[in-house]
């Protein structure tokens, strides 16, 4: 993809911006600059700054010190609502719709067209002119329809569709591709593609890196708050972009280690619930990583709830170590030792108010409980433990988790369950909107639980991280399982013929 015009002048600077944070220095003396039709991608490993640096530009945190330029003129950004007076747009990673509100209005939130009558919506533009930007995307999706109706995937959808029919002259999207099918980003690229032709500059933030070799033109490269460096895409490879993010070279981004596996730790039997799964059967042993692939409404998340006990099952039965169980709650599951990292860390697996530490042993009190009262010191302890152990980036165990990047919010859902001893760890989208060193390391756990014994069940929409880390891969499609793949046997074309409702081979 050619780059902007070299000489062309700046729509946006930013000037040695400073962000200092209770412990943490988030930001220090990091410059930007970002051209009129120019994609640019902004990466570095969670916690360098870059989500912190593109809150500042859309008013949703104060700078300590620093400018920021818009086309060679100083402005003060300090709302949102002021940012988008100022044409600058941004997708959060954690998307920010009204649940009960519907596409429509939501993609209009704030500013409404008017009816003739005063104080009245007009709602046939709105839902004339929501229908139209959406169906620009290439979605399959009625305006009208609510939003806490939607997928995740649809969500985002929305988010994109919010942001563009601002028509702002500097589109942030962070992590804009990290619940998209196929399908949907190569709409979302076409769009990108698109803005950039209108003269939009996009800043694109994604830890996938093939992303970034395919839409932008240039890359910033961030790393524990400071700016490493800025290069035209065409002029550095992936190896490049790695060693600038993590500071090293990272020899084996997917490194599996088999270990020796065991008896089955789960046996499902018919498993089923009506309108999301059909005749479940499968096992999963002692050391093993049982890879579940498949597309976005396969039924892969649906089959991880079911097992943890948060969704009810109409048929089917299912054996942990070779004794029938009834897990009817996931307070059941916990006690069976179940473990379950969910695919929304922040809507599911962590208490957002809540402290490093609190989260941590939130799910196994008892173990810290002496006559119903916690021990403190021993929680402390604990917590400083796992932070040690998966080099949680934190001030403190007392710093809240919300304030945590993405990355290490993860590694505290993994601490949650790590300190549970599960015998059975269920991974869903683990790696999701997570840098390429802690990506490794996230493996390199997985390497260690099954070293141990402990069964793991890894659902994954990268193709990649599903082959380099399974054991044995299971296919869904519609509800069933579609067929299963030796290591070995496995490749991308297998997995997405399976997927895509092609039978399994003889």
């Amino acid at each position: 993809m050619s780059s902007a015009p070299v000489g062309s002048a700046p729509v946006l600077e930013m000037r040695h911006i400073t962000k200092t944070f209770p412990g943490v220095q988030a930001l220090q003396d990091v410059d930007l600059e970002v051209r009129a039709g120019e994609v640019h991608a902004l990466v570095g490993e969670n916690g360098a700054g870059k989500s912190t640096l593109m809150k500042i530009l859309a008013g949703a945190q104060p700078r300590d010190t620093g400018d920021i330029l818009l086309n060679g003129q100083p402005v003060h950004v300090d709302s949102p609502t002021q940012a988008m007076a100022l044409g600058i747009s941004i997708i959060y990673q954690e998307f920010n719709l009204v649940p009960y509100l519907n596409a429509a209005e939501n993609i209009f939130l704030g500013r409404e067209p008017r009816a003739a009558v005063p104080g009245f919506v007009d709602f046939g533009t709105m839902y004339r002119e929501s229908q139209a930007i959406i169906d620009r995307l290439g979605v399959k999706l009625d305006a009208r329809t609510p939003v806490n109706r939607l997928s995740v995937a649809q969500q985002q959808m929305v988010e994109i569709a919010k942001a563009t029919s601002r028509r702002s002259s500097i589109i942030i999207m962070d992590e804009p591709s990290a619940t998209l099918t196929d399908h949907e980003l190569r709409s979302l690229f076409n769009l990108i593609r698109q803005l950039k032709a209108d003269g939009v500059a996009v800043v694109y933030i994604s830890h996938r890196l093939e992303e970034i070799f395919e839409i932008c033109d240039r890359v910033t490269v961030m790393r524990d708050g400071k700016r490493i460096d800025t290069c035209d895409v065409n002029a550095v490879n992936r190896d490049d972009l790695i060693r600038m993010m993590v500071g090293r070279e990272l020899t084996q981004m997917i490194p599996k280690q088999v270990a020796p596996i065991g008896e089955p730790v789960l046996e499902l039997d018919g498993f089923g619930r009506t309108g999301a799964l059909t005749n479940i059967t499968l096992q999963v042993r002692q050391g093993e990583i049982l890879g579940i692939a498949g597309l976005v409404g396969a039924g892969r998340t649906e089959l991880a709830r079911a097992i943890f006990g948060a969704d009810p099952v109409d048929s089917g039965s299912m054996k942990i170590d070779g004794a029938a169980v009834h897990v009817r709650s996931p307070q059941d599951a916990i006690a069976l030792g179940i473990g379950l990292v969910t695919e929304d860390r922040k809507g599911q697996g962590l208490v957002l108010g809540m402290a490093v530490r609190e989260n941590i042993t939130l799910a196994n009190l008892r173990e810290l409980a002496t006559l119903n009262f916690i021990n403190g010191r021993a929680e402390r302890e604990v917590a400083r433990k796992y932070v040690d152990d998966l080099t949680i980036r934190t001030p403190s165990v007392e710093q809240t988790v919300r304030n945590l990047s993405g990355g290490n919010q993860q590694k505290v859902v993994l601490a949650k369950w790590l300190y549970t001893k599960s015998k059975l760890l269920i991974f869903d989208e683990p790696t999701r909107g997570i840098d390429v060193g802690a990506k490794t390391e996230i493996y390199q756990l997985m390497n260690e639980l099954t070293a141990r014994g402990a069964a793991v069940i890894m659902i994954s929409s990268e193709l990649p991280e599903v082959l380099g880390m399974s054991d044995r891969i299971l296919v869904m499609h519609e509800g069933r399982i579609a067929g299963e793949l030796s290591r070995a046997d496995a490749t991308q074309e297998k997995i997405m013929h399976l997927a895509t409702g092609g039978q399994a081979a003889a």
